[in-house]
């Protein structure tokens, strides 16, 4: 039997490294329970972060303690609207028939692929009428697909388990196999398993079954990352040669990551480390442009070194604690932009092509055309829109 199997913790308690999760799911089940919604009223909740770290054990757990049926679906589930809607709906509408409550468990959710037939839309609109607490994992969250179901429920972050804490979990396991490892190699599992408790735990398993363990240590694990343990990496620990890879395990665009750093860095980083970071930044956002502009791709090392190493190595000492980083609200800003000159643009779109003119300079003389597209004849003519119209009546 696999020791992940034998050896998984049964109750909240038992899991170590993630008690600030634990305590979310449990107000958030326990107010479902009270008809006490949360503030936001939202039905669901989505546990996220990295594999291996318990997001799945943790629901179990939960359903456990609340004396809960749990009723459990993954990705493939999801695959179809239909048949979602016959699996899922009768579940959320149904009492337990043996249990004081239930949980609905939606394992994996970002196990969904594009070419999936409205599963997810039709998730979305269950969570709606669901009469339980509904309980979702996810490794990446913030996969474009699930933005819908962002808004949709509340997100509670699994941090990556620390390497003494699952070397703790290791020697525990072992008193119960009743063997022994040498304490090094125990290190070494746990530093190499990189936060993945599972990967750990499968590990220690085949090191046990081998005469002479020291010539036959497990390769560090190439697994992607999310960018708030990229960040996490890069703000709080040492420079060193791994933070100049650490990047290349986000699956983000660089642009995508370098407003990702802007916006947190003044969490982590105070007067001059801050002033070295944001100069560092500038430097990023000049090659940026170079790169861009002329082509000169072989900058894009240059931006990678100082957004990693770089911005590591401005702060003066390690840093410690939890830290919530944000979304980029740049990119919000940007949108909420865009939706502003939309309507403007649109219409001088429409003005350039009738009168053969570059839309630019459409774009420039607006406020003179706003008074030629008065005229209720030439807004015939260019077919407006009610949206567009009233953009125009709108007064500036």
């Amino acid at each position: 039997m696999q020791w992940t199997e034998k050896h998984r913790p049964k109750y909240s308690k038992e899991i170590q490294g993630q008690n600030e999760a634990i305590a979310k799911i449990k107000n958030f089940v326990e107010n479902f329970y009270l008809g006490k919604l949360t503030k936001t009223k939202k039905k669901a909740l989505v546990l996220h972060g990295p594999p291996g770290i318990g997001k799945t054990t943790l629901a179990h757990a939960i359903a456990r303690e609340t004396n809960s049926e749990i009723f459990e679906l993954n990705a493939s589930d999801l695959r179809n609207k239909l048949k979602l809607k016959e699996i899922l709906k009768p579940a959320i509408e149904q009492q337990s028939l043996i249990k004081k409550g239930k949980i609905i468990l939606v394992d994996e959710v970002d196990g969904i692929s594009a070419a999936d037939r409205g599963g997810l839309t039709e998730l979305l609109s269950l969570i709606t009428l669901t009469n339980f607490p509904i309980i979702i994992t996810a490794n990446d969250i913030w996969n474009a697909k699930l933005s819908g179901l962002r808004k949709k429920a509340e997100l509670v972050n699994l941090k990556e388990v620390d390497y003494n804490t699952i070397k703790d979990v290791m020697i525990n396991i072992l008193r119960k196999e009743n063997h022994f490892i040498n304490n090094n190699i125990l290190t070494k599992i746990a530093i190499k398993s990189r936060g993945d408790l599972r990967a750990a735990i499968n590990d220690l398993q085949t090191i046990s079954s081998i005469k002479d363990p020291t010539e036959n240590l497990i390769d560090e694990r190439k697994k992607e990352i999310d960018i708030f343990n990229a960040l996490r990496l890069v703000f709080k620990g040492k420079p060193t040669d791994e933070t100049l890879r650490i990047y290349d395990s986000v699956k983000m665009p660089i642009d995508n990551i370098i407003l990702w750093v802007e916006e947190n860095v003044p969490l982590e980083y105070q007067k001059k480390e801050l002033k070295r970071a944001y100069d560092l930044i500038s430097k990023v956002d000049v090659f940026k442009k170079r790169i861009y502009r002329q082509q000169y791709w072989r900058f894009l090392v240059y931006k990678n070194i100082l957004l990693s190493y770089g911005i590591s190595s401005s702060k003066e000492d390690i840093k410690t604690g939890f830290t919530n980083y944000n979304k980029p609200t740049r990119i919000l800003k940007i949108w909420l932009n865009n939706q502003k000159t939309f309507k403007k643009k649109s219409i001088a779109k429409k003005y350039a092509r009738k009168v053969h003119v570059g839309e630019k300079r459409i774009m420039n003389e607006f406020p003179v055309i706003r008074n030629i597209l008065k005229n209720p004849e030439v807004r015939r003519e260019l077919r407006l829109s009610d949206e567009e119209i009233a953009y125009l009546d709108k007064p500036i």
